[in-house]
């Protein structure tokens, strides 16, 4: 398989005060992620999602274990520069991100960083606001901008960059149902054009739409396998403190009353359609 980014037995700790325990927020954990794919990362607060994160993309440096990303090995200091080109990332807070007082200053920002000549800087850009439907406010402050609006233009100033993979980590935990959804029709776009997407979430329904889906736990991989594959634990998915998706707790209590679902069904799209066609 074409992997893009190998994590073998990772191991994570955060150092703390003189004689106190280190805290180990990644527990040997293993994972592949193939070129082009569209995986989603979830769990509880401190089950160590953001943390794996980071890792890859060598903000945070494993304590044990090894990352590669594209290759190359994260704790390679020369080698960062081509680690964090092939790995964009865009956090949960847009107003962190951004940097200048105009858009498309802001989106010429990373371009500008790796040398790239002006002429180039311009196309992408442009191409890169168009791709997430934000050209026409290229000239705007980014602080006039809603919160959706400014995310989007923070995944532009990762797209300029041209990464073969965006790691997003809880990019729409600080916006409004409508800003989420802008947000997430963005990321559906760079999957279907080949961007490796890997999306750290709590939103269960925003894991449903990918390919993938991974649960941590207490620094462990939980669950891994297609969204249908995962949810159909449901049971054991609360039992970590985690919902399911609203398609996925409906399904289950129409099992519960006698109905028979297909346990392949997590979309209220899916359901809907099974429904009509069962009891037309």
């Amino acid at each position: 398989m074409n992997h893009i980014i190998s994590i073998e037995d990772l191991v994570f700790e955060y150092e703390r005060e003189e004689k106190l325990e280190p805290i180990k927020a990644l527990d040997h954990v293993s994972i592949k992620i193939d070129k082009g794919s569209f995986t989603a990362i979830i769990g509880s607060n401190g089950s160590g999602k953001s943390t794996l994160a980071k890792n890859i993309n060598a903000l945070l440096l494993p304590s044990s274990g090894v990352v590669y990303v594209k290759g190359f090995d994260t704790k390679d200091e020369t080698k960062l520069w081509e680690i964090r080109q092939t790995a964009g990332m865009v956090f949960q807070n847009p107003d962190n991100q951004l940097v200048s007082s105009i858009v498309e200053d802001d989106v010429a920002f990373g371009p500008e960083n790796l040398g790239i000549e002006p002429t180039e800087i311009r196309r992408r850009v442009d191409a890169s606001l168009y791709a997430v439907n934000m050209y026409e406010e290229r000239r705007k402050a980014p602080h006039l901008l809603s919160g959706g609006q400014k995310q989007r233009i923070a995944i532009a100033g990762v797209i300029a960059m041209k990464p073969e993979c965006i790691i997003l980590d809880e990019p729409t935990a600080m916006l409004d149902p409508q800003g989420r959804q802008e947000v997430m029709e963005i990321i559906e776009k760079l999957h279907n054009e080949g961007i490796t997407v890997l999306l750290i979430t709590h939103f269960m329904e925003e894991a449903a739409r990918a390919e993938r889906v991974i649960i941590m736990d207490e620094g462990h991989v939980a669950f891994d396998g297609t969204p249908a594959e995962v949810f159909a634990n449901a049971k054991k998915i609360k039992a970590l403190g985690l919902d399911v998706p609203f398609t996925v707790e409906i399904a289950d209590r129409l099992r519960s009353r006698g109905i028979d679902i297909p346990k392949d069904i997590i979309s209220m799209e899916e359901m809907v359609d099974y429904i009509a066609c069962r009891f037309k």
